[in-house]
């Protein structure tokens, strides 16, 4: 290892250092890669492991991996949904001596995709329109906290399934910029530009190779950020007046906003002079109702749809066991261990890295509302979850570090759940009642 070479990291990982930074990325031997598929970037990436996880390594300058460290690191803090950031490797030198680029160290998200990834042969309209919606949904985010991306695109961006939606994650924050005092209205149209012209071209893209499913229109599906951008945007930020014997709608508008997966901070009131009209707005806005709620709970962290999704169920629970009177952390303590866990637990270990467990409990919910609704009566647990393994889960692609379509001849490489460490790795989803 060269004595130049300098490591920039909250907490340094011993494993940094045996990797052969002496080499250029495009020269890393195959024992220290890790073969998978990869999506689209403007820089050389490879894919490694340290320290048992994935990790992604992308060449640059130093100056612009520092700034995008830095960048990831701030945005962490604001709890926006981005990639995690490892460390930033300069002073890297050949055998020669000769300089080699910088590079920035991210962790891999697991069960997470890009675009070209989320579909098998060719791309649906439905898919690309969820794609599009959640990526208006972090752009929205983004835009709250101040952020400025600068390269909006699905490309940018990585996917994770929630609960038959999707939610979307900056990988790229090389072009971004932070702003204090908020971004005004020609920022943000900027940046929703940006991704409009960026999609359109994605999804062209995928049409020239044949990878579009015909009637799709490319300039339709990228101009939906925009009506759904605009749409959650006014949801969360637009004034609305009414009459001061209507109070009521103070309440209905924070009602709607959690709907949407979102709490108010802080809610901007006036009441005019004469005391008969009262204005409100939100003045701060933070994402993520059901997930707090969820969390508060159960302790699960998992995405806004499926927390949604088991709350639903939890809230069902509640009212199956006539328990409706009882105090909510112990009903969902119950539903915890009598229903989520035991699903969770019953699916083989060689099929966990197929899905992360609240979407296979999503999907087993729907699978039993399919079954139940072709009997027409209900299906028992247990029969729906040995339906579900293996004529739906046993076929899907495994996702926990699956990270795109190949670009050449790879191999997937996962990294499954050790049975040594569940110690209830026996439990037989057959008793399940």
């Amino acid at each position: 290892m060269p004595e130049t070479l300098t490591i920039a990291a909250t907490a340094v990982d011993p494993g940094l250092l045996t990797l052969p930074w002496h080499l250029p990325l495009a020269d890393w031997p195959s024992s220290s890669i890790v073969y998978l598929p990869k999506g689209i970037s403007r820089h050389l990436v490879r894919f490694a492991t340290l320290s048992g996880r994935v990790i992604a390594v992308k060449e640059t300058t130093e100056e612009m991996a520092q700034r995008e460290y830095d960048m990831l690191g701030n945005l962490h803090r604001l709890a926006v949904p981005c990639v995690e950031r490892v460390a930033v490797i300069g002073g890297r030198t050949d055998a020669a001596g000769e300089p080699l680029p910088a590079v920035l160290v991210t962790a891999h998200l697991r069960f997470s995709l890009p675009y070209r990834a989320l579909f098998t042969q060719v791309l649906r309209p439905h898919t690309a329109t969820r794609l599009v919606d959640a990526l208006a949904v972090l752009l929205v985010r983004l835009h709250t906290v101040g952020f400025a991306w600068g390269d909006v695109s699905l490309s940018n961006t990585l996917f994770r399934r929630d609960a038959g939606a999707f939610a979307a994650y900056l990988v790229d924050a090389e072009t971004g910029e932070l702003h204090e005092g908020g971004l005004s209205d020609g920022q943000r149209e900027q940046d929703l530009e940006i991704a409009r012209v960026n999609i359109a071209g994605e999804i062209m893209d995928l049409e020239a190779g044949g990878r579009l499913e015909g009637g799709v229109d490319a300039a339709q599906i990228a101009d939906g950020i925009l009506s759904s951008y605009r749409s959650l945007w006014a949801a969360l930020t637009d004034q609305e007046s009414f009459a001061s014997n209507e109070s009521w709608r103070i309440t209905e508008r924070v009602q709607r906003l959690n709907a949407l997966g979102f709490d108010i901070g802080e809610m901007s009131i006036q009441a005019t002079a004469d005391g008969g009209r009262v204005s409100i707005q939100p003045k701060v806005v933070d994402a993520g109702h059901h997930q707090r709620r969820l969390i508060r709970l159960t302790g699960l962290d998992v995405e806004e749809n499926q927390a949604r999704r088991l709350l639903n169920d939890l809230d069902e629970f509640r009212v199956r066991v006539s328990r409706a009177g009882d105090d909510e952390e112990v009903v969902a303590h119950e539903w915890l261990t009598r229903v989520f866990e035991p699903v969770v637990r019953a699916i083989p270990f060689d099929l966990r890295a197929k899905l992360e467990p609240a979407e296979v409990f999503h999907q087993v919910l729907e699978h039993r509302w399919y079954m139940s609704q072709a009997r027409g009566t209900a299906v028992p647990l247990a029969e729906v979850l040995t339906s579900y393994v293996d004529d739906v889960l046993r076929h899907r692609n495994d996702e926990a570090t699956v990270m795109g379509p190949p670009t050449e001849t790879v191999s997937l490489s996962v990294l499954p759940p050790d049975p040594a460490h569940d110690d209830d790795a026996e439990l037989d989803w057959r008793d399940l009642v």
